[in-house]
């Protein structure tokens, strides 16, 4: 292109070449009619001279115009084939980025940084990602971008983005963001902003990240749930209690912790199978479940044995408590899968701080030595940590 530019107009070579032609016509006449006369005598011999020399002016200087206009045609052709290569390769990049832009999986745009985040293009994955034709964002005509995203999100989005302005860098941000039909979706964007001839525009990519989202709310759910009874599992369990006992000794109340373990459980799985087994698993945690306040927590520690936490709880109130869960679940049937229901009881121990022990750790072996006495005094009985040899039967 900066050949081109520095090329003359066609009016201005042709006008050069005009000059050039006179000049030189000019100075063949006027220098070469001097040479002949000064070396020539005869009147004759001159005259066929001033003839030839005529012709061979006519030929020398069609031959220099022929080459002259032959490379200049030359230039002209490959500044032309230039421009067609340049053109063509244009339009290749233009449907690369077309392809490009439609293949995406998300959202390419380019908004200026206002309180709308006006768009001025967005691909063809607007109407996947947000419901939405680019036509009806470019320029607020239906939506505006910053409409969509979630009023939750909008502060956070709003100071992240600022924040990367201030310091020149790109933006990586994760928010919810409302679809045209209403549902929401969690999105991850990446983008920079650049100035447009004095004007601050963003430009990068959104793409929807629901997927990667969902998947990670499930694993933080199986992280401290069981899998089986949806219950705390081992590790939340412990980690509530660490907390509880470290509240209770910051503020000097009492906790509750209750060990519970189904009596003959095994009979049960070996009678009707596993599914069967799990079937009462679950159906007894909702029964612990329901028994319980809303501050106490349940959890399963592992095969048959559940844990309950009884937060600002004494020794009187955990074992009523107590009493009462082993009541409902000796009085209710437990269904099965199958449609069948079995009988089960359980035995409970029980160790209250900070009566039976200052540290998580000493509560839960207390709890755990007292549900086995429980066990020794015959199943489906309440034992209290501090009560060596005493049970209380149904």
């Amino acid at each position: 292109m900066r050949d081109l530019k520095k090329r003359h107009t066609p009016l201005q070579r042709s006008v050069v070449i005009v000059v050039i032609y006179l000049c030189a016509g000019w100075l063949w006449i006027t220098f070469s009619d001097a040479v002949a006369e000064a070396w020539i005598s005869d009147t004759r011999m001159l005259s066929r001279v001033q003839t030839w020399k005529g012709l061979l002016f006519v030929l020398v200087t069609g031959g220099v115009l022929f080459a002259v206009l032959l490379a200049q045609f030359r230039k002209d052709c490959n500044l032309i084939k230039l421009q067609q290569d340049q053109r063509e390769a244009l339009r290749q990049q233009e449907r690369q980025l077309a392809v490009l832009m439609g293949n995406l999986p998300g959202m390419a745009y380019r908004c200026r940084f206002d309180e709308h985040w006006t768009v001025l293009f967005a691909s063809e994955g607007c109407q996947v990602l947000t419901g939405y034709a680019p036509d009806e964002l470019v320029d607020n005509r239906v939506a505006s971008y910053a409409s969509l995203i979630d009023p939750e999100s909008t502060d956070e989005v709003s100071r992240a983005v600022e924040a990367s302005v201030a310091k020149d860098e790109p933006f990586s941000i994760e928010y919810a963001l409302r679809r045209k039909d209403g549902q929401t979706i969690w999105v991850w964007e990446r983008g920079r902003c650049i100035d447009d001839d004095g004007d601050l525009v963003l430009e990068g990519i959104v793409l929807d990240i629901s997927d990667r989202k969902a998947l990670e709310e499930e694993l933080s759910e199986l992280a401290t749930n069981d899998p089986l009874t949806g219950l705390n599992n081992r590790r939340e369990m412990t980690h509530l209690l660490e907390e509880e006992v470290a509240r209770a000794t910051r503020y000097g109340r009492e906790v509750a912790f209750l060990w519970i373990d189904f009596d003959h459980f095994k009979e049960i799985n070996d009678s009707f199978g596993h599914a069967a087994g799990d079937a009462v698993l679950r159906n007894v945690s909702h029964l612990l479940v329901d028994g319980i306040r809303t501050v106490d927590s349940v959890g399963r520690f592992g095969g048959e044995e559940f844990v309950i936490l009884l937060p600002e709880m004494g020794v009187e109130e955990a074992r009523e408590a107590a009493e009462r869960l082993r009541q409902r679940v000796h009085e209710t049937p437990i269904p099965l899968d199958t449609g069948e229901t079995v009988p089960l009881t359980i035995s409970i121990g029980i160790a209250v701080f900070p009566q039976h022990g200052r540290s998580p750790e000493a509560l839960c072996a207390a709890a755990d030595k007292a549900m086995y006495r429980a066990k020794q005094f015959g199943r489906n009985c309440v034992v209290m940590a501090s009560a060596p040899a005493e049970a209380q039967n149904s």
